[in-house]
């Protein structure tokens, strides 16, 4: 068990969990303006290895482990998070204008399973404020930007917003995830039905084309879809002609919660990620690389506690994998160990 283990995470869950994201956020900030931090960080966390690199999306990722998009949802740490090990950072949900989110409360966690909920509902400061941040980028991290839409706009002129953040976003960002999954803004999973799916990506892959570069555009989808729903996924994913699929976000299932009925219930609707998640998460993985006869690259994501959380979604056909929830809860380690495994693993071959 890592220090992050016995210390500080049990004295991080007396306090309420977004107050303590944001004191850690603000803590964040002021560490990687330190060069030297940012290096002992890197020392202590960093693995390299060429057996680590991946080759994707016309990128090269220096290690096949990131962090998923929704902790640093306005680009504010992803230099630092970078010196924890993360092969690549995925910033947002970012939205054409800032919105507050949700009323709070809005994150939760049950702890005794590994697990989060929340219903923070696109809360960000918005593109503009991002990129300026962006600007100021010190290191080589690879990002990801994930872009959503406004909550008052309504889903008839969603695809103006995500090209809004598409157009802002392009010359700071090395690929894109169209976020139309999560349960937290109201009718965003009715744009993961075909046709207001498909116009969408339609009109981001028209622009991208016409740009001096194309960039990677990938397709964020919901845990929760059934079989005919992502064979309906599979088709315009290779109609578009987009880079991939980013599988999965959270679930508004409560299946493998070990809490009483009262207790899940008085916290309320919201996505659930963590442990619970994992196993949902894998199968819709499975299916696609299975159903797409592995021509479909999948970021696999959801629910990754362990190690061998991690091996299991790269065995079914992830390409890369992402982590947010086994990262709060197990800190930098996990990347670390995952990445320890994977040079282990290849060598031993």
């Amino acid at each position: 068990m890592s220090l992050y283990q016995k210390i500080i995470r049990p004295f991080l869950i007396q306090f309420d969990a977004e107050n303590i994201h944001i004191f850690t956020f603000s803590c964040f900030k002021f560490l990687q303006k330190l060069t030297v931090v940012r290096y002992l960080l890197s020392l202590l966390f960093n693995k390299r290895h060429p057996v680590l690199e991946r080759e994707l999306f016309g990128l090269r990722f220096p290690n096949p482990v990131g962090l998923a998009a929704g902790l640093d949802k306005n680009a504010e740490a992803f230099d630092i998070l970078g010196s924890m090990g993360f092969g690549f950072v995925e910033i947002g949900t970012l939205t054409p204008k800032s919105q507050d989110g949700n009323p709070k409360p809005r994150l939760f966690r049950f702890v005794n399973d590994k697990a989060i909920v929340n219903r923070m509902g696109f809360n960000n400061d918005g593109v503009v404020e991002a990129v300026e941040r962006l600007k100021k980028k010190k290191t080589n991290i690879i990002i990801g930007g994930n872009i959503g839409k406004n909550k008052l706009t309504p889903n008839e002129l969603a695809g103006d917003d995500y090209i809004n953040c598409f157009e802002e976003l392009y010359p700071y960002v090395d690929y894109f995830v169209v976020n139309v999954s999560s349960p937290n803004t109201p009718n965003l999973r009715a744009l993961q039905d075909k046709e207001p799916l498909k116009n969408i990506l339609n009109k981001l892959m028209g622009l991208n084309k016409i740009k001096t570069k194309i960039k990677p555009i990938l397709l964020k989808i919901a845990p929760d879809l059934n079989e005919n729903q992502l064979d309906d996924i599979i088709e315009i994913v290779r109609e578009s002609k987009i880079a991939g699929i980013v599988a999965t976000n959270t679930t508004i299932s409560r299946d493998g919660l070990s809490y009483n009925n009262e207790e899940i219930e008085a916290i309320g609707a919201g996505g659930l990620s963590g442990k619970p998640l994992n196993e949902k998460s894998t199968d819709v993985i499975r299916y696609i690389h299975k159903k797409s006869n592995g021509t479909i690259p999948i970021i696999g994501v959801g629910g990754i506690m362990s190690v061998q959380d991690a091996l299991d979604k790269l065995d079914v056909g992830a390409s890369l994998v992402q982590i947010y929830t086994g990262f709060i809860y197990s800190g930098p380690a996990l990347i670390k160990n995952i990445n320890k495994a994977l040079i282990a693993r290849n060598i031993n071959k």
